[in-house]
């Protein structure tokens, strides 16, 4: 069922910062950050050969990001996400698997444009998992 992997999530405490030691120290191809409301985020997107990196930021003291940072104050990883081809049916398989979707079960528009929904991270080893339809 999942694809390929879309991206590997990282919350950061300084966003520019990070966005720097990306470009500066590593080398990487960094993106301009983007205020993603919906989700509570500001965000910048690391280009690789393979696949990308998601640099996360609170966008507002509502964000589920402050909350990861109040715990990590360092930052770390907040996420994987997985390409799928249809996330409707992706989502009923899921659930009627017993997996928990996070929310309201409803997509919503992911930072690609694209429909996405969480899953618990309780039902997937400790980690919080993105899918993103491709």
């Amino acid at each position: 069922m999942i694809g390929r992997l879309n991206h590997v999530a990282i919350a950061v405490p300084d966003l520019a910062a990070a966005a720097a030691q990306y470009r500066d120290t590593l080398g990487a191809r960094v993106g301009a950050p983007r205020d993603e409301p919906d989700h509570g985020v500001t965000v910048v997107f690391i280009d690789l050969p393979n696949t990308r990196i998601e640099l996360l930021t609170p966008l507002g003291t509502d964000s589920p990001i402050a909350g990861f940072l109040e715990k990590s104050p360092a930052g770390g990883i907040h996420h994987v996400c997985y390409e799928v081809e249809d996330i409707l049916a992706a989502r009923d398989r899921l659930k009627a698997a017993g997996a928990r979707v996070l929310g309201s079960g409803e997509p919503k528009i992911g930072a690609h444009g694209k429909p996405v929904l969480f899953l618990h991270p309780k039902d997937f080893n400790g980690c919080l998992v993105e899918l993103e339809q491709a």
